[in-house]
């Protein structure tokens, strides 16, 4: 996405990338081709610039965060797949540290859970089962890192191997407290301390690239961000008790809880949400793993729609869902459960149930999850408002079925990428472009998007949300 110096969007390039799984349960990614698909996008967007030398540009990175890579740096190519965040085959490895008695100390450190959602169980397994990994980690020969780290080393033809404190702090291997890789973490997962990235502020400066050749004059990599992180950071939510949720193919919801680092509540996870102009901001968050991927997989696996766009005129005709709860575990099920090897499944149905009471538990799973979380994480922070961002914005009774539930205002940015945004953000702090927050603040054009009140009575919701917690627990143990 190119963004302009006022932090406006101006034209964006997609290139998709193959999903592999090898196996049930398995998800990996082609580092290689992400890298290449990061040189034709960006080549994309620059084929539409004038020509000229190229001065006024710089680069930023926001990711998904714990998907993970290991790579030879003699070779610069990885010795495995990305193993991706949705991948499960960590979970013996993670098991195995629970019944060890892991888990305080796990938490402590890290503020995480210990679970194969993270980079570690990824890592500890390349270098367990891929021939000569371990040996030639041993030597010095292989580095590990989320994309952004990948992504940043190869920009810089190797130059650079760094990651940003967010991106850190989702591998279960860094010290939230400290700022830095944790040596007990290290060795509970058996990662040598060679193989990992610098880390730093999401504000830094990271190196200079031509991404591949695109500008004449190298650029500065400026700025680094998770894009949970990203997307608080992009939502203007730089005080306590804001908080926001994206609505992505999973979804993060994350709320920020000040400059100290607070136990999160049991099923929530303590991460930086970001660390920029020198403060640092700490917060709860709950991943779901299945949002937009639910709605996927309704078009792609049962063929019932044709696009998600189809969705709210087709669920605005039946008023209520006839008692069909979906419980989208279909990658187990993520925060506040956690319980990984669950499968997902539809409650409730009669021979009177049509596709579209289906779609409709479909949708309404998605708010249903992220209420969850709000519920949970409001038993240590008062959540003053929610605000979204991501694909389910757009539609309009997902997000008013979400207030109604929340009983809390949801406020939907006008710019659907807050990811970006918040990436960008980062650039202009790392450029020296802007100088405090209040500066993003006063040209932010937040509030012209949508605003989400509570319609629907407090009962009728008790009721509905009720009826989602029954069909949870007949999944979990």
């Amino acid at each position: 996405m190119l963004f302009s110096g006022q932090c406006k969007l101006i034209r964006r390039s997609n290139v998709c990338h193959e999903q592999y799984y090898p196996k049930a349960g398995w998800v990996e990614h082609d580092a290689e081709e992400i890298y290449r698909n990061v040189l034709l996008s960006v080549g994309k967007l620059m084929d539409a610039e004038p020509a000229g030398e190229n001065n006024d540009y710089s680069l930023c990175i926001t990711n998904q965060r714990e998907t993970v890579v290991v790579w030879n740096k003699d070779t610069g190519k990885p010795v495995y797949n990305a193993i991706v965040w949705q991948c499960l085959r960590g979970a013996a490895i993670c098991n195995r540290l629970k019944e060890e008695g892991h888990s305080q100390m796990v938490r402590e450190k890290t503020g995480l859970l210990i679970d194969p959602y993270f980079s570690a169980s990824g890592v500890k397994w390349i270098l367990d089962n891929v021939e000569g990994a371990r040996r030639y980690a041993a030597k010095g020969l292989l580095l590990m890192g989320t994309i952004d780290s990948w992504l940043i080393w190869k920009l810089t033809n190797g130059r650079v191997h760094a990651t940003d404190y967010t991106n850190a702090s989702r591998t279960l291997l860094f010290n939230i407290h400290t700022l830095d890789w944790d040596d007990d973490m290290l060795n509970l997962f058996t990662v040598p301390r060679s193989m990992m990235p610098q880390p730093h502020p999401c504000d830094s400066v990271f190196g200079e690239t031509t991404v591949g050749g695109i500008f004449k004059r190298p650029v500065c990599i400026a700025g680094a961000i998770g894009d949970s992180h990203a997307a608080l950071a992009g939502q203007m939510c730089f005080e306590e008790g804001l908080g926001k949720a994206t609505y992505g193919t999973g979804s993060s919801v994350m709320v920020n809880t000040g400059g100290k680092a607070v136990a999160a509540p049991k099923g929530l996870v303590t991460s930086i949400g970001f660390h920029a102009l020198g403060k640092i901001s700490y917060a709860f968050e709950g991943n779901i793993h299945c949002t937009g991927a639910t709605i996927n997989w309704i078009e792609n696996q049962l063929g019932i729609i044709s696009s998600p766009a189809e969705i709210e005129c087709m669920v605005s005709q039946i008023g209520c869902n006839d008692g069909v709860y979906f419980v989208p575990a279909f990658t187990g099920l993520g925060a506040p459960w956690w319980q990984p090897d669950v499968k997902a499944a539809i409650f409730g149905m009669t021979l009177a149930t049509g596709k579209m009471h289906i779609i409709r538990a479909a949708i309404e799973s998605i708010a249903y999850q992220v209420n969850d979380l709000v519920k949970t994480m409001q038993q240590s922070v008062t959540l003053k408002e929610l605000r979204a961002d991501g694909g389910g914005t757009k539609n309009n009774l997902l997000m008013q079925f979400q207030a109604d539930l929340l009983r809390t205002p949801v406020n939907c940015l006008d710019i659907e990428e807050a990811s970006a945004l918040g990436a960008v953000i980062m650039n202009g702090f790392a450029r020296n472009v802007w100088s405090a927050f209040a500066d993003i603040q006063a040209m932010s054009t937040y509030g012209s998007g949508k605003l989400f009140l509570p319609e629907v009575s407090e009962d009728i919701m008790n009721t509905a949300y009720t009826g989602w917690l029954n069909a949870v627990k007949q999944l979990i143990k």
